[in-house]
């Protein structure tokens, strides 16, 4: 089925899978069932099963689905069973907390530069990495033709530097700023924002 024709909720639910899968194969095991992935993840079977289908078959009634097998064709669907370089925008405690996570790479992304706008934090290690001047950030990209950034500024900043990203052909931006952006339809956006989480959580607290 084409990409656009599975809904994004299935998408969404299939690096759930992949981690329950890759951690599976971490304990030894070569065979799952939608029953055994349902229980780990608090999801239906049948949910798990309609939303694999969407791809194709991947398994058999009565022998379930082989681990690494179904694990390889979660990555070929995703799209990650390449590394995709990625561009850090801030390089503040957040930014530099995520470029120095090392969690990424074998989950099939790489940090390639972090930017920041400070001179003062321009030219200073990260990590690996030795921050850049965003004055040379839409050239850069360019040239290395990165389609993925991180953006880890604050709320104020984060709507400016985002269009430069997209002059600069990013088709797909992680927004760690408390924020909505206003990107071109082409241009995919996912928001990770832990207050909002939060503030999920608190309903079910009791009073």
């Amino acid at each position: 089925m084409p990409a656009n024709k599975v809904p994004d909720i299935v998408v969404g639910r299939l690096p759930l899978y992949l981690r329950a899968l890759s951690q599976m194969a971490g304990e030894g095991k070569e065979i799952t069932s939608s029953q055994e992935l349902g229980g780990q993840l608090g999801i239906s079977s049948a949910q798990i099963r309609k939303d694999l289908s969407q791809f194709g078959e991947f398994g058999k009634q009565g022998t379930g689905y082989n681990i690494n097998f179904l694990f390889d064709q979660l990555k070929r669907i995703l799209k990650i069973e390449r590394v995709w370089d990625v561009v850090l925008i801030g390089a503040g405690d957040l930014g530099s907390a995520v470029a120095n996570y090392g969690g990424f790479l074998d989950r099939g992304f790489r940090i390639a530069a972090i930017y920041d706008n400070d001179p003062e934090k321009v030219g200073q290690p990260v990590g690996q990495f030795l921050i850049r001047s965003t004055r040379n950030l839409i050239d850069e990209i360019r040239t290395q033709q990165i389609k993925i950034a991180m953006l880890a500024v604050p709320a104020s900043e984060a709507q400016q530097v985002s269009e430069k990203l997209v002059e600069a052909g990013i088709e797909a931006i992680m927004c760690y700023a408390p924020t909505s952006l206003f990107v071109p339809d082409n241009v995919r956006v996912e928001y990770i924002d832990p207050l909002l989480h939060l503030q999920h959580m608190t309903y079910y607290l009791p009073e």
